[in-house]
């Protein structure tokens, strides 16, 4: 049998540097988070959890949550650090690894997500991470054997501490893609939507 892997979506931002909650922003028919979370499903993963904080009544009543496990982190303010340990703790226990997306990355294709999934499978153990032309980027792929390190970080860009420090463990899967935007600002949103050929 292949390797079970959990999807893990962090959804629980303030979105501070735009002033509303990130995952509600239009996107096409549905929401920035509606089109993250459909990407990821039709990716193939074992499991979705998609962890929520900031404004998480609000993404209920909106967003399709359906075939995903829902995860509220009520520690979101102390940065994404502590959605990782609320994440982790909902994975299904047969879970061998967790692939991490961010809510605010519509442009990590399904296509993307499945060939970083099919190395780490082939090898299953460590890292694995999509390489944009030679720049990492989401997914990535944590072992189980790393669960406790990625809890036990603290603050923001969590994962990446862990893939600086021991890049022998990494394994980068080339992708002829430039790397996906992180869309914290409006210029990135709107050119992330012109880009999708998406209208208001």
């Amino acid at each position: 049998m292949r390797p079970f892997i959990s999807g893990l979506v962090l959804a629980a931002g303030t979105s501070s540097r735009l002033g509303q909650p990130k995952p509600l922003l239009p996107f096409g028919e549905t929401t920035l988070l509606g089109r993250v979370l459909s990407q990821v499903r039709a990716a193939a993963l074992d499991q979705v959890v998609v962890v929520l904080g900031a404004a998480a009544a609000e993404i209920r009543r909106q967003v399709d949550l359906s075939q995903v496990t829902v995860a509220e982190n009520p520690d979101f303010a102390e940065g994404c650090a502590s959605s990782y340990r609320t994440g982790l703790e909902a994975l299904d226990p047969r879970a061998e690894a967790a692939a991490v997306h961010l809510a605010d990355q519509p442009g990590v294709e399904t296509g993307a997500i499945d060939a970083v999934l099919a190395a780490w499978r082939r090898r299953p153990s460590g890292i694995a991470l999509a390489s944009y032309r030679g720049r990492a980027g989401h997914p990535l792929i944590f072992a189980r054997s790393l669960f406790a390190s990625l809890a036990d970080l603290r603050g923001d860009k969590a994962a990446w501490k862990i893939v600086d420090a021991h890049p022998e463990w990494v394994q980068a899967v080339p992708l002829d893609q430039p790397v996906p935007a992180d869309l914290n600002t409006w210029e990135a949103y709107e050119a992330a939507r012109l880009t999708a050929r998406i209208t208001p």
